[in-house]
């Protein structure tokens, strides 16, 4: 947030300053008061479990520019901005900070794949551009004013990832980020709990063209059926594995850890090697070719950075270790990336563990869906294994053999007995199922020696 300094920022947020500091140089957004950096604006948020403004003065000593907060706590001596909504207030500024930025901003959205997406666009962007990215999935109203505060005059692009679940949600990142170019990954059976259905995703995600310029673009998974009939005033590139997709995937074909496949667009064509499985993976190298295409990356470029991704822990990492291969995939789940994981793992030799948890935010027909994701394991998985009580609808549908557990300490406790020198094994699940702690264990089995 550089160029801006503390009597600005009360000013944009039509607050009251406390304390003197007014000329400081806000440098970024911190709301960890651990973590603050001199020039930093603490941002003092009442969360559940603590009070941000307990903080203030310890972020203060730290030198803090200044203190963005609803009170200011007895003995402290200031600069506190002194806001009656902290959240709002921090919404205010970003946005107005937005208007001082002049560099692509890629913003990337959708019910699945928004993580994985973000770090190969990144990783391509990279290539051309210093590129600044969301931290880990720092994609929500918090998160998205943090990323943003840290764009400074070094960088040349930045990529955000914007995660909404609640109507209305998008308007707020939207008007912060305004993308220039704008990824759309899968509008698929996510946040059904309160966005009610596929339509009613497909609506509160794309609302974000509305605060795009005209010459922005939209960059679209053509795959997928709403997004495919996407209509805007912005010009929209489609990709996919399908003949009328402009940026399209050919000759795909896995070999263990990655994926060899041809990518083309218009006149030009690349061979790409993606590191990781899946054709999810597929989809975010498409999203990056696209937005590389758009930026002017010329093909060696976008190969390297396509080349140069790497994965993120939990979420579709293949773990290689001297006794079996492991996908992690344990930090969400839903329907859709429940099943390209099962369509992954065919592809693996061996036989194939499915270790399932519950999805959550799923709607009335949590129960249904759950069902659905054993039915469709028949065949794909030789032993289910469940987790909870939504995932034991899973068990009940499967077929095969399987064994359900109502806590993952349960689990632990039999996992050495189930699992078999060779298996390849995916774990599944809404992260709160705390499935990470079967991944670290079965790390371990055999003796360990993993990598990936």
């Amino acid at each position: 947030m550089i160029g801006f300094t503390v009597e600005k920022a009360a000013r944009i947020c039509d607050a009251e300053l406390f304390g003197d500091g007014e000329n400081s140089i806000i440098n970024k957004i911190e709301i960890d008061s651990r973590a603050v950096s001199e020039g930093d604006m603490f941002v003092a948020f009442k969360g559940s479990n603590t009070d941000g403004h307990r903080f203030i003065s310890s972020a203060l000593e730290k030198g803090a520019a200044c203190c963005l907060a609803n009170y200011v706590p007895e003995g402290c001596k200031g600069p506190v901005i002194v806001v009656p909504d902290v959240e709002a207030a921090l919404e205010k500024l970003t946005s107005a900070f937005r208007e001082t930025i002049d560099i692509p901003v890629i913003g990337i959205t959708g019910s699945v794949g928004k993580t994985t997406g973000k770090e190969m666009i990144a990783s391509v962007v990279s290539e051309k551009f210093r590129t600044l990215k969301t931290y880990k999935n720092f994609n929500n109203t918090i998160g998205v004013p943090i990323t943003m505060s840290q764009i400074g005059p070094e960088h040349e692009a930045a990529v955000v990832e914007m995660g909404i679940n609640h109507p209305d949600e998008m308007c707020h990142l939207a008007v912060m980020v305004r993308p220039t170019i704008a990824v759309f990954t899968v509008m698929g059976h996510a946040h059904l709990e309160f966005l009610k259905s596929p339509e009613g995703v497909f609506r509160e995600k794309t609302s974000m063209l509305k605060y795009m310029r005209d010459d922005a673009v939209a960059v679209v998974n053509g795959d997928d059926p709403l997004l495919d009939k996407l209509i805007c005033r912005q010009r929209i590139i489609r990709y996919g594995l399908h003949s009328n997709a402009d940026v399209r995937a050919t000759d795909i074909v896995p070999n263990g850890n990655s994926i060899d496949c041809c990518i083309s667009y218009m006149d030009r064509e690349l061979h790409a090697e993606i590191p990781g499985f899946g054709n999810h993976m597929v989809y975010a190298a498409l999203e990056a070719a696209s937005v590389g295409f758009v930026l002017g990356l010329d093909d060696d470029q976008i190969k390297k950075g396509i080349c140069s991704f790497k994965a993120l822990e939990g979420r579709s990492n293949l773990i290689e270790t001297s006794y079996i291969s492991l996908i992690d995939d344990c930090y969400n789940a839903n329907p859709d990336s429940a099943r390209s994981s099962l369509d992954s793992m065919c592809n693996f030799k061996g036989r194939k563990v499915f270790i399932f948890g519950d999805m959550l935010e799923l709607g009335e027909n949590t129960k249904g869906m759950h069902a659905d994701i054993g039915r469709y394991s028949n065949g794909r998985a030789d032993l289910l294994i469940t987790v909870g009580k939504l995932s034991y609808n899973a068990y009940e549908a499967f077929e095969g053999p399987k064994h359900s557990f109502a806590t993952t300490d349960e689990l632990l406790l039999k996992l050495d007995g189930l699992i078999e020198k060779g298996d390849t094994v995916l774990i599944k699940a809404s992260r709160d199922s705390a499935l990470f702690k079967v991944r670290d264990a079965l790390k371990e089995l055999g003796g360990g020696n993993s990598n990936g």
